[in-house]
C-alpha cells in the first residue's frame, strides 16, 4: 500500500491499479484498515468478513477490468436493500432476514466489479432524517461529534465522507439521500423515481421510495447511475427511461424561492451561505428567478402530515402486530398515528397533491433548474434528543416535495460553515433530468473547490466554464471517449501514456446513437450523429496537450475517427464517431445508453 492517504474516488483507485500500486486485494486490505483505525461501529450493521471479501476481490482481479466498468471500486450498501446471503435488517434486528438474492441494482454493481464491503446504518426502516434513530447507535458526524449525520442513509454517508468507500448506495424517500450528503459534504444524487429498481429494497413508501447514490464527485455518481439504471419488468414501479427530453438553453434560468420564503430556523450563518451560493451561480453565467415556493412547501408538509403516512403503516403493520416493541420509540410512534387515517382521507391527500403539482408545474415554466440548500441548517443530538420530532420535521423543508412532485435531485456540496461544518445545496430538476443534474453539478463542485468529503483530498481542479457553451482555455484541448479508452477499459492507458486528465462524466446530448462494431479487437463501440432517434449517450471528457492530442488522433484507426460532438450541457468538444458505412452490420446498443452498461448487460447474460 502506499505511504500516502489513497482517496477512493474512482479515479484515483483506477490510476492506483494501472500504475500497479493497487490491486483490489490490496484495496480491500486497505478498507479493512481503514474500519478499524475509524472504529465507529455504528456506522455499520453488518460488516463482510476479511475472508469472504478477499476472495470476492480475488474473483474481480480474475475477470480484470474489462468489461467491469466499476472494477475493484469498494462500496457500502443501506441496510434496508438486499445484498444476497448478507442479513438485512432496516435497523430492525428482530426484522432481520436473509435473502437469497440480491436487490437488482445492487447485482448490477456486482456484475460491473464493484466490491460490497457490508451493510450500513439508517433510521429505523427508513423512517427519519436524522441519522439517530437505530437500536445500533447513531454514526459520528465525522466535522462534529455532537452534531447529527443526517439520515435515513446516515452509515452510507458516513461511510464515503471518512473514505471508507467509494460510493454507497442509500435511500431516497424524504430526502434521505440528500440530506446526509449535506451534512457530510458529498454528492447525493436522488434520480427520477423509477430509474433504479426497488425491487429487493425494504418498502418506506413504496410509491415514492427511490434508490440512491453517495458519492465524493457528480463523476462518480454519473459512473454509479451508468451502471445502476435500468428498467425492471417485474418492478411495478420501475419506469423506462423515456426519449431525452429537450436541451436546456446555455444561460440557464436558476429559480430560487424569494426572500420571504425562505426558512433557516433561526440560523443566520445558513441563510448568508445560501446567498453566497446565489452569488456563485451568478458568477457562473446563470440567471437567477425567483419563483413562489408556496406550492412545493405545501407539497412537502403532505409526507408526514398527509396520508402517506399510512402507506409506511402498510408496508409494516403485519410486522408490527406481532412485534411492536421492536420498534424504535419515535419510529413506532409516527407508524402508528397511520392506523388513524380513512380512506377518504387518502383521497384528499391525492387532491390536494394534484392541485399543488399544478401549481408547480406553473412554476416549473419560469425557470429549468430549482436551487435549494440541502438542509435548512444542522442540528445536534442534543436537540434531537430533546425534541426528535420538530427538528427532524425542519430538516424536510427543502427535500420532502421531490419524490411527491416526481422530480430528480442533486446535492451537491457549497462551502464549509465558519462553525467548520459543510454548506450544501440542492438542484432540482423535472423527473429524467439526473444527467442534466450530475453535468451542473460536477461544474459548481470545481468553482466551489474545497476537498472531496471528509478527506483531505482536494476537489479535482476541473476548470468552471462561464457558460455551457463556453470553449476550454487554448493550452488544452478536451477529448471524449465513448467506448474502450474509458477510464478502467483496455486502452484507457494510451491517454494516461500520453499525460491525459479525467476531467468529466457525463453524457452527449440527445443527438447520437451507439453501435458495437463487429471484429474489434478489444470491443469498440461506434458514435453516429443522427437528425432524429438519438439518444444521449455516457461519455468521459479527458484533457490533453496539443501535441499529445496530434499523437493520439495520428493513431485512430478507422472506421473510427475524431469529430466535434456535442455535450449534455451544451459544450462541443472533440470526440469519438464512426463513419456510417461502416455500420451496416454492427449491432445497435444504444438503448444502453452506453459502452460500460453495454459491457455490463453483456457480462451478466453470458
Amino acid at each position: 500500500m502506499p505511504h500516502r492517504p489513497l482517496s477512493l474516488d474512482h479515479a484515483s483507485v483506477r490510476r492506483a491499479y494501472v500504475s500497479g500500486e493497487l490491486t483490489p486485494v490490496s484495496l480491500v486490505e486497505e478498507v479493512l484498515r481503514r474500519i478499524s483505525i475509524q472504529a465507529d461501529p455504528a456506522v455499520w450493521i453488518h460488516l463482510r468478513s476479511r475472508e469472504e471479501l478477499l476472495a470476492h476481490a480475488r474473483q474481480v482481479e480474475d475477470r480484470g477490468p474489462a468489461g467491469q466498468p466499476l472494477y475493484g471500486l469498494p462500496f457500502a450498501i443501506k441496510d434496508n436493500i438486499d445484498l444476497a446471503g448478507t442479513p438485512t435488517t432496516a435497523a430492525c434486528p428482530e426484522f432481520g432476514y436473509i435473502p437469497g438474492n440480491s436487490a437488482p441494482v445492487v447485482q448490477r454493481l456486482l456484475d460491473a466489479g464493484a466490491i460490497p464491503i457490508g451493510k450500513t446504518n439508517l433510521d429505523q426502516f427508513a423512517t427519519g432524517l436524522v441519522g439517530v434513530r437505530s437500536p445500533y447507535g447513531a454514526p459520528r458526524n465525522p466535522f462534529h461529534p455532537g452534531v447529527i449525520p443526517g439520515g435515513s442513509s446516515s452509515g452510507s454517508a458516513v461511510a464515503v465522507a471518512t473514505g471508507l468507500v467509494s460510493f454507497a448506495l442509500g435511500t431516497d424517500t424524504a430526502g434521505s439521500g440528500r440530506v446526509p450528503a449535506g451534512l457530510n459534504n458529498l454528492v447525493g444524487l436522488k434520480p427520477s423515481k423509477g430509474a433504479l429498481s426497488t425491487r429487493g429494497v425494504v418498502p418506506a413508501c413504496r410509491s415514492l421510495d427511490c434508490v440512491s447514490i453517495f458519492a465524493l464527485s457528480c463523476a462518480d455518481a454519473a459512473e454509479v447511475l451508468a451502471v445502476a439504471e435500468s428498467f425492471d419488468e417485474v418492478d411495478p414501479f420501475s419506469r423506462p427511461r423515456p426519449e431525452g427530453p429537450g436541451e436546456w438553453s446555455s444561460l440557464l434560468r436558476i429559480g430560487v424561492p424569494a426572500v420571504n420564503d425562505r426558512e433557516f430556523f433561526g440560523d443566520a450563518e445558513s441563510a448568508h451561505r445560501f446567498q453566497e451560493s446565489l452569488a456563485r451561480v451568478t458568477a457562473l453565467g446563470a440567471t437567477l428567478v425567483e419563483i413562489d415556493f408556496a406550492p412545493f412547501r405545501e407539497a412537502a408538509a403532505l409526507l408526514y402530515q398527509g396520508p402517506w403516512v399510512a402507506e409506511r403503516w402498510a408496508a409494516l403493520r403485519a410486522f408490527h402486530s406481532s412485534h411492536a416493541d421492536a420498534f424504535f420509540p419515535v419510529t413506532r410512534q409516527i407508524v402508528e398515528k397511520a392506523d388513524r387515517l380513512s380512506a377518504a382521507d387518502t383521497f384528499d391527500g391525492f387532491h390536494r397533491l394534484a392541485g399543488l403539482a399544478r401549481r408547480a408545474d406553473l412554476e416549473w415554466k419560469k425557470m429549468d433548474v430549482l436551487l435549494l440548500p440541502t438542509a435548512p441548517r444542522p442540528y445536534t443530538l442534543a436537540e434531537v434528543t430533546a425534541d426528535p420530532l420538530t427538528f427532524n420535521t425542519q430538516l424536510g423543508t427543502y427535500t420532502n416535495f421531490v419524490n411527491l412532485l416526481d422530480l430528480s435531485a442533486l446535492a451537491v456540496p457549497a462551502g464549509m460553515r465558519d462553525d467548520g461544518l459543510p454548506w450544501g445545496v440542492t438542484w432540482i430538476a423535472p423527473a429524467w433530468r439526473e444527467r442534466e443534474l450530475l453535468a451542473l453539478g460536477a461544474r459548481w463542485h470545481a468553482h466551489v473547490g474545497g476537498n472531496l468529503g471528509a478527506t483531505s483530498t482536494p476537489v479535482p481542479p476541473t476548470r468552471p466554464t462561464s457558460s455551457a457553451n463556453s470553449s476550454p482555455p487554448s493550452a488544452l484541448v478536451r477529448l471524449a471517449v465513448v467506448g474502450a479508452h474509458l477510464s478502467g477499459l483496455p486502452l484507457n492507458h494510451q491517454l494516461t501514456d500520453l499525460g491525459g486528465r479525467l476531467v468529466w462524466s457525463g453524457s452527449t446530448s440527445p443527438n447520437y446513437r451507439l453501435y458495437a462494431l463487429p471484429n474489434t479487437t478489444p470491443p469498440k463501440p461506434g458514435l453516429l450523429r443522427v437528425n432524429e432517434g438519438g439518444a444521449a449517450v455516457a461519455l468521459e471528457v479527458w484533457e490533453l496537450a496539443p501535441a499529445a492530442f496530434g499523437r493520439f488522433v495520428a493513431a485512430v484507426p478507422p472506421p473510427l475517427c475524431i469529430g466535434n460532438l456535442t455535450l449534455s450541457n451544451g459544450e462541443n468538444v472533440k470526440g469519438f464517431l464512426c463513419e456510417s458505412a461502416a455500420l451496416a452490420a454492427a449491432d445497435d446498443i444504444t438503448h444502453h445508453r452506453g459502452w460500460r452498461a453495454y459491457l455490463a448487460a453483456r457480462a451478466s447474460a453470458q
